[in-house]
């Protein structure tokens, strides 16, 4: 599994927090957006360099930070395959796998605290998605993408 982790510089810290984690357990990580936390770095530069790696194939999943995770959040979306959550906690994390098949995970550097950051990315990776019901309305989200991306 091949995971894309990016931030702007607010969501620096976390990222790197969040990478040796992954590290940690063995998953290849490509690091994408801000190299340090000191520098302003844009969310929407940080959001489409992560996106571009989901929807290319070169990454499986993606995890998204920056201050709020509204922002970055935001941007993934604009990307068509995307599916990306905005999370608070760990239930919602797994919500966005179960009934969402969700492919990008976000969150807040700012409202969320590490071991909660943490849960979050484990429940995202282990996760299944649920399917039957939920994947008729998946299937909806894709054909709005169809319908709306020319």
């Amino acid at each position: 599994m091949v995971i894309a982790v990016s931030s702007d510089h607010a969501g620096y810290d976390l990222k790197q927090k969040v990478i040796a984690h992954l590290k940690s357990k063995g998953i290849e990580v490509i690091e994408e957006g801000a190299t340090t936390g000191d520098s302003p770095f844009s969310y929407v530069e940080a959001g489409c360099a992560l996106a571009e790696d989901v929807t290319s194939g070169k990454a499986d999943k993606g995890i998204a930070i920056c201050g709020t995770g509204i922002g970055i959040s935001i941007v993934v979306n604009k990307y068509k395959g995307i599916r990306c959550g905005l999370c608070n906690n760990e239930y919602t994390a797994r919500m966005v796998r179960q009934h969402n098949n969700g492919n990008v995970l976000a969150m807040g550097a700012r409202v969320v605290g590490q071991a909660v950051a943490l849960a979050m990315v484990d429940a995202f990776l282990t996760e299944e998605f649920a399917g039957e019901r939920h994947a008729e309305r998946v299937n909806d989200i894709i054909k709005l993408e169809d319908k709306f991306y020319k």
